[in-house]
Parts: C-alpha cells; sequence; structure tokens
C-alpha cells in the first residue's frame, strides 16, 4: 500500500523510542485517508513519536470493515518502494497486485503475499470488481543494511490453522508454536494471526530476544493484563517468554508482529526506506525521471506492465535536511 499523504513527515530511528515496561504500551491510530473525501481511510499505529519500530516491523495500516460501495475500495495507482518489505494480510475481500518485477497475483483472506523492494520496486493495489466489503492490513518490514540493496521479489503462502486450548492461529512469518512459514524475512521477525474464542485465556510462548506488537483487529483483548481495544496496538519489550491473551464475553482477532530490535538506524519518507536524507532525495529524483521519461538509463523501481493507471508522482521533499537523533 502507498502512504497517500501529501506532506509525508520524515522518520528517523534510534534514540527516540520510550522504554520498555513491564505492563504493555498502548498506541492509539491515527487516521489517514487515502485519497478524496469518500476514499477508504486507514487507522495507522506505526510509525508514530512514541514508537516507530517493532522489530524490523515499521509500518501498520489496519483498514475496514468498510463497504466498497460507499468508500470506493482500494485504488492505489503504481508507486515505489525501496529497502522494506510489504506485507499483506486480508480479512475480508481481495486486491489485484501488479509490480514491476513482473507478478500479478490476488490477495485473499488467510493467504499472505509478501513483497521485497529491496534496491527498488514499484506496484500497484486495486480491489477486485466483485469485492463488496474490504478488511485487512498492510505491513511494512524495514531491511537491516545486509539485505537493504537485494533483489526485488514476491512471495506467496496459505498457512494452515495451528490450533491451541481456546484459539486458532496462522502464522504467516517467522516461527510460532509449531509452526514455520517458509517465506524469506531477512531479519529475526514473527507474524500471526491468532483469534481468541469468548471467555478463553490463550498463552503463547515467544522468543524472549524479541519485542512484540498485539494489533487488535475485532474485539477487545487483555494482553499481559493491559486491555487493546479494537484498532489499537499493544506493545511489550524484550524479556517476555510468554504473553497471555485473554478475552471476555467477546471473541477477538489480533495481529501478533515481533522481532529482535533492528538496531539501525532509517530514515522513512513517503514510500521509501533508507539511511539518509540524501539517499531518500536520490529515491525521489530517480522515481520522477522515471514516470516523466527522464531517465537516461533504466533507474531503479520501473513500472508495472500493463497497469490501468497512471504512477503516483512524489510529494514535495520538506525544506529541511532531517538530523539523525539518538
Amino acid at each position: 500500500m502507498s502512504n497517500l499523504e501529501t506532506s509525508p513527515a520524515e522518520v528517523t530511528t534510534a534514540g527516540r523510542e520510550r522504554p520498555a515496561s513491564a505492563a504493555a504500551e498502548i498506541l492509539e491510530p491515527r487516521l489517514v485517508p487515502l485519497g478524496g473525501p469518500r476514499a477508504m481511510t486507514v487507522r495507522r499505529t506505526l510509525p508514530q513519536r512514541r514508537r516507530s519500530l517493532i522489530g524490523g516491523w515499521c509500518f501498520a495500516d489496519h483498514y475496514g470493515p468498510d463497504r466498497v460501495a460507499s468508500t470506493g475500495g482500494m485504488r492505489v495507482p503504481p508507486h515505489p518502494h525501496s529497502q522494506l518489505q510489504t506485507v499483506s494480510w486480508l480479512f475480508t475481500g481481495e486486491i489485484e497486485h501488479r509490480d514491476s518485477a513482473g507478478h500479478h497475483a490476488l490477495v485473499r483472506p488467510g493467504e499472505l503475499n509478501l513483497m521485497t523492494a529491496g534496491r527498488g520496486i514499484s506496484h500497484s493495489e486495486v480491489s477486485t470488481a466483485g469485492t463488496t466489503v474490504l478488511h485487512g492490513a498492510q505491513l511494512w518490514v524495514a531491511l537491516p543494511s545486509a539485505a537493504r540493496f537485494t533483489g526485488p521479489g514476491f512471495e506467496h503462502y496459505v498457512p494452515g490453522p495451528v490450533p491451541g486450548p481456546g484459539f486458532t492461529a496462522r502464522v504467516f512469518l517467522g516461527s510460532l508454536l509449531g509452526s514455520a512459514s517458509p517465506v524469506t524475512a531477512y531479519s529475526p521477525l514473527v507474524g500471526a494471526e491468532i483469534t481468541i474464542e469468548p471467555g478463553q485465556r490463550a498463552e503463547i510462548a515467544v522468543d524472549p530476544a524479541f519485542e512484540h506488537g498485539v494489533l487488535a483487529d475485532t474485539g477487545a483483548v487483555m494482553l499481559n493484563g493491559t486491555e487493546v481495544a479494537a484498532a489499537r496496538l499493544g506493545y511489550l519489550g524484550p524479556g517476555h517468554t510468554a504473553i497471555e491473551l485473554r478475552t471476555a464475553a467477546a471473541a477477538a482477532r489480533v495481529l501478533l508482529l515481533g522481532g529482535e530490535p533492528l538496531g539501525e538506524q532509517i530514515v522513512m519518507w513517503w514510500n521509501f526506506i533508507g539511511r539518509s536524507h540524501q539517499e531518500i532525495a536520490g529515491y525521489r529524483a530517480a522515481w520522477q525521471a522515471e514516470i516523466a521519461g527522464r531517465a537516461a538509463t533504466p533507474g531503479p523501481f520501473g513500472l508495472p506492465a500493463d497497469d490501468p493507471f497512471p504512477p503516483i508522482p512524489a510529494p514535495p521533499l520538506p525544506n529541511v535536511t532531517l538530523r539523525p537523533r539518538g
């Protein structure tokens, strides 16, 4: 998914996160419209000033359930990405994906679509004509320095259900509950959908080297004794060997996101990740040259073949140079 904000803030990570505590920290979502006044609105919990990374996870948009007849659904024309992976996960609906590396696929509920941008890629995402309700999450993972210029790629995986006492999990990235996803992760990560039945307590063994986030989709859940209401994200720092998820009278569905702290500075602006302001400015200039037909040599991004929509121009860069913090 593209970040369609017209004035996106630059984000530098390192030394800005609040210290982790034993209790869960609750991150409130920010509403971001994807387009005009009737466009679909997403709830963004990462990045924000309070916390910008959970392991390598650096971006979390949660949307729906939205009736496509009212919002127009998802219509995101070709746009670029760098030095990241996009993780698409749906609960309801269907999205058509095209990218400049030649991949054309459908995103369906319970099926992972993982796109690696690496040194550069562009893609589009459009909800299909048969979709009446759209509901899901779009997540980004920052690539570590050793892998940030890797070649672009695309992987599809359908995780099977992992039953437990009072819950069911689907592990789409990394390993959890004895289930391992085969898709490529460039840093230690985990991603899973977990549904907890009403009035149940699910205890999930986790890697104590990881920090974790629990994004509540439907229903409220108690995370290690702290309530995480729907659309909120609860954060736990490293050091936990288990995560307790408890429901009251209603069931709850959550996304569990975790990973070892990245331990690197990144700069994120619009749809790019880099390591400096200059690198981000270079990506923007390359994309603008490509879509205007001014590139003297093939650029890093390219365009999806046979895409019906024109590419999205990059917004103007801010008038200040970002200074790393920490």
